[in-house]
């Protein structure tokens, strides 16, 4: 039967929490297990099989804990559980466990987390940026099933608003299907005018023409010379 060694804790605390560090590296095959009395952990690392068994100093919050395995460790932010009915304001521990004797030989201070309880305020909570994503360590976490759709309206597009599916009226410019291939020699010129004159899409095109009445366009017009 392969032996079977204590893995090293590291923790620090806030007066609602605690930062618990198992520092093992690449951990493989882990078994988590937090209660509201009792941490069990088992895992392997660098071949080597790594166990936990401790006891709180007091009782914690399980269902509201998370963990998540890193590269380098395996770090947990445990809750500390406020009795119901109690008054009294959360408090710092005194030690991790129960056990005064086994904390002095497995569980050591996180200094890199650490604050005294008068610093705390100024000191403010945990960084959790390194548990994002990590793993409820008692139940799933309510609400995150999924994003729930959609505000209404905007699942689609659906369509343009009313009266921009297309330009009614501008299929087509009448009385403009003669100018493919016009003569502009001769009275093509002519045709060309009198034609614009009469479309209905274009009221006073005549004037931006030039001229001040339908016949005096005419007699301005250059004669083009034969060829």
């Amino acid at each position: 039967m392969a032996k079977v060694n204590t893995a090293p804790i590291k923790w620090a605390q806030r007066s609602d929490s605690l930062y618990i560090t198992i520092a093992l590296q690449d951990v493989k095959e882990e078994s988590i297990d937090l209660s509201d009395s009792e941490l069990k952990f088992k895992g392997k690392s660098n071949d080597k099989e790594y166990e936990v068994n401790i006891e709180f100093f007091k009782s914690v919050d399980a269902k509201d804990s998370t963990y998540k395995v890193l590269p380098r460790s395996v770090q947990m932010c445990v809750m500390k559980n406020k009795p119901e009915g109690d008054d009294e304001t959360e408090e710092f521990w005194p030690r991790l466990l129960k056990d005064k004797a086994l904390e002095k030989n497995q569980v050591k201070i996180d200094w890199d987390r650490y604050v005294d309880e008068d610093e705390e305020e100024e000191a403010g909570g945990f960084d959790m940026s390194a548990l994002e994503g990590g793993m409820g360590m008692g139940g799933g976490m309510p609400g995150m099933g999924g994003m729930g759709g959609m505000p209404p309206g905007m699942g689609g597009m659906g369509g343009m608003p009313p009266g921009m599916g297309g330009m009614p009226g501008m299929g087509g410019m009448p009385g403009m299907g003669g100018m493919p291939g016009m003569d502009m020699d001769g009275g093509g010129m002519e045709e060309l005018m009198k034609q614009m004159q009469g479309m209905g899409g274009m009221p006073g095109a005549g004037a931006d023409l030039g001229g001040d009445d339908d016949d005096s366009d005419d007699d301005d017009l250059p004669e083009l010379e034969e060829s």
